[in-house]
């Protein structure tokens, strides 16, 4: 949503509960700050002090807070306001309204309609109806990182049109998987039927889960379907799952299911290997280890890593001192969104937001504080062969390169690999490339972490 149409969304709001329009140096504020302004330059382009500005903005926040009811403030306003006016223009599915949306009942399938004249049978029951996708946001979580990812959501949308039919995005916990399936779709709602977000936090069964999608998809129907895939057949869905990682085992190789949920497994396969028009896309921390020997067009992997320029803009929203060193603050932290936000306010905290002083105080140190909750969320679900060997590889003064033979750390040469490849698949190593081979590195952020707690790691 571009700044015109959210000051226009915002005023009228502000209008229906207050009987009030927004000011003019209200909406400036709030254009600034949407435009990544401090208030410095929101005081420069305004003519008025600076702080006027922060009285009238500090004011401002106030009055939006109370509006909807939500503790709004600089750092935040964007993200809030932006999902809240896309709550409206996504036209969200509750008990309430589901009925009264109109939808384009299944699209030409070929394949199915030979198999079920039921399907011809609904091909023909809203034909005259307005095509408007139904889009089920309501357990998404409010969007916390809105930084660029243009290239990323660039390819997704482009394997969404090649008509893809599974897409994993995988990455460490708050580097963005989220935000990015959040943002697209804006972009892509006018290619589909239905538009759906679950979350695995609470994990389910896959019969629960087609079961709250069945009730979903048959709230227009006179005939309701069997299965979830006979929706994905007559209908365009995209279906986004989040938190996949809670599918798999803990102290387990990667991507290896709970034995509770390992029909999620055969659910998966189904829909990447079944010829129909929809799109599964899952969000993990770690890849799903099947979908890495299945090579087909209608499956793709996407490797998440951290923001280069645009992490400026978390930067920025902290209102941090020395530009010049940003890049460097950037560069130690992976450009991970949710690590930037911790260390910024880190060095609000303790340096008053001067990076050059808290980069000269730290040296060649990395400083973790609040980070280290995070990256122990991510140990913890190692096997004991991945504690060894990323505790080994991270105290290593050499790197690790693929031509080289291991020293001998109660491994095999083969269970040493399979041990690198499953971390690999959880995103703790990267495999690099040198003029000679290729070298194996774990995140540095991770391997300050582990040089620290080598001695008292349990055994």
């Amino acid at each position: 949503m571009d700044v015109k149409k959210l000051l226009e969304w915002t005023d009228k709001q502000v209008l229906d509960k207050t009987g009030k329009h927004l000011e003019s140096l209200q909406k400036s504020i709030l254009q600034g700050i949407w435009e990544h302004q401090g208030y410095e330059e929101i005081a420069e382009d305004n003519q008025r002090s600076y702080d006027h500005i922060k009285k009238e903005a500090w004011k401002l926040w106030k009055l939006l807070s109370d509006v909807f009811e939500e503790d709004i403030k600089k750092s935040n306003v964007r993200s809030i306001l932006e999902n809240k006016a896309s709550s409206i223009v996504y036209q969200f599915v509750n008990s309430n309204n589901i009925g009264n949306n109109h939808i384009n009942i299944c699209r030409e399938n070929p394949r199915f309609l030979d198999k079920d004249k039921r399907f011809n049978d609904l091909s023909i029951q809203n034909n005259d109806k307005q095509q408007l996708p139904i889009i089920d946001l309501k357990k998404a979580p409010q969007l916390k990182f809105n930084y660029g990812r243009n290239l990323e959501i660039a390819t997704v949308k482009e394997w969404i049109e090649n008509k893809t039919q599974l897409i994993t995005i995988y990455g460490l916990s708050g580097i963005g998987k989220t935000a990015i399936a959040l943002q697209m779709i804006e972009q892509i709602k006018s290619q589909f039927d239905y538009i759906i977000y679950r979350s695995l936090d609470n994990i389910s069964t896959v019969s629960s889960l087609e079961s709250d999608l069945k009730l979903l998809f048959s709230q227009e129907e006179i005939t309701s379907l069997e299965t979830t895939l006979d929706y994905f057949c007559c209908y365009r869905c995209l279906l986004i799952l989040d938190d996949v990682q809670n599918l798999f085992e803990t102290g387990e190789s990667a991507g290896q299911y709970l034995k509770e949920y390992e029909n999620y497994s055969k659910f998966f396969r189904q829909i990447a290997t079944t010829e129909h028009q929809s799109c599964l896309i899952l969000l993990s921390w770690e890849q799903p280890r099947e979908f890495v020997t299945l090579k087909s067009d209608k499956i793709k992997s996407l490797y998440l890593k951290g923001l280069v320029t645009e992490a400026e803009a978390i930067l920025k929203e902290y209102e941090l001192k020395s530009e010049e060193k940003w890049t460097e603050l950037i560069k130690i932290y992976h450009g991970h969104p949710q690590w930037l936000k911790i260390i910024s306010s880190t060095i609000v905290e303790l340096f008053d937001g001067d990076v050059f002083l808290f980069l000269e105080q730290m040296g060649s140190e990395i400083y973790l504080g609040d980070i280290e909750d995070l990256i122990k969320c991510e140990l913890e679900r190692l096997s004991e062969a991945e504690t060894t060997v990323i505790y080994w590889l991270a105290n290593q003064t050499e790197v690790l390169e693929n031509s080289l033979k291991i020293p001998k750390i109660s491994f095999s040469q083969s269970q040493f690999w399979e041990t690198i490849q499953s971390l690999m698949r959880r995103c703790l190593v990267d495999k690099l490339s040198s003029a000679t081979s290729s070298y194996f590195k774990v995140n540095s952020v991770f391997e300050s972490y582990l040089k620290k707690n080598t001695g008292t790691k349990s055994d």
